[in-house]
């Protein structure tokens, strides 16, 4: 699979595509604060998710606006590009709803989570940090490879969530859960999160190769479940 191409940031309007960086990075920050309150609430750190939403929303504005005057005069390659940027601050602004409205349940719940659930609704914000670097750093990188990663990395991030649904609704077991509703909802603000991120890659490979995402994978004959397998197989080699 070809990681990268030479498809750059256009110079004529850099400083839209900086905004589009930054608003992965900001996104990817808010997931991280998320990830640390599961384990250890305070209002400062569900304070910083806000902040973070609320940059999200300044920069959804100004790209927007951005675009707009530009793109009536940009040649072909920069209006693409100009696209792509006003469809990852979208998704990118979601994020950061989907995030704030994790943590306000969070405030109202977190002493009352059992250690399991910290653990894996912890564990589901850091996998969307991890999607979010890797998309920030194939749009800058212009990788197809990193973006293909952040695909892998939702399959993970469906997963736990699978296992919290499980543990909490179906419950075969009948064992005696603490605050599953506050604890379904934030699992699934998270999971779509990740289903926001997910079409950011999804985005990039196409800025990149003008090519939908399936067809990349078509075309090097893997498809996104064995790859999946194979990232799971490396993350277990490193383990040991």
């Amino acid at each position: 699979m070809s990681s990268a191409s030479n498809r750059r940031p256009i110079a004529e309007n850099p400083e839209i595509v900086e905004m589009a960086v930054r608003a992965c990075e900001i996104a990817r920050q808010a997931a991280a604060v998320a990830a640390k309150a599961v384990s250890k609430p305070s209002s400062e750190l569900l304070g910083g998710i806000k902040d973070r939403e609320e940059e999200l929303d300044a920069l959804d504005r100004n790209i927007n606006e951005s675009v707009t005057n530009a793109i009536c005069q940009a040649p072909p390659e920069n209006a693409r590009e100009l696209l792509a940027c006003l469809k990852l601050i979208i998704e990118l602004e979601r994020i950061g709803d989907l995030l704030l409205s994790f943590a306000n349940r969070l405030r109202n719940c977190a002493e009352r989570l059992n250690g399991q659930d910290k653990k894996d609704l912890s564990n589901m914000a850091s996998i969307l940090e991890r999607m979010l670097t890797d998309a920030g750093q194939a749009f800058s990188k212009r990788e197809t490879e990193l973006a293909v990663a952040v695909l892998r990395a939702d399959t993970e991030l469906d997963r736990v969530r699978n296992l919290i649904f499980v543990r909490h609704i179906e419950n075969r077991e009948c064992v005696q859960q603490q605050e599953s509703f506050h604890v379904v909802f934030m699992a699934q603000s998270l999971e779509r999160a990740g289903d926001h991120a997910k079409n950011v890659a999804e985005e990039i490979v196409h800025l990149v190769t003008g090519r939908s995402v399936r067809h990349l994978l078509r075309s090097n004959d893997k498809p996104i479940e064995n790859m999946f397998v194979d990232y799971m197989r490396k993350k277990e080699a490193r383990r040991r």
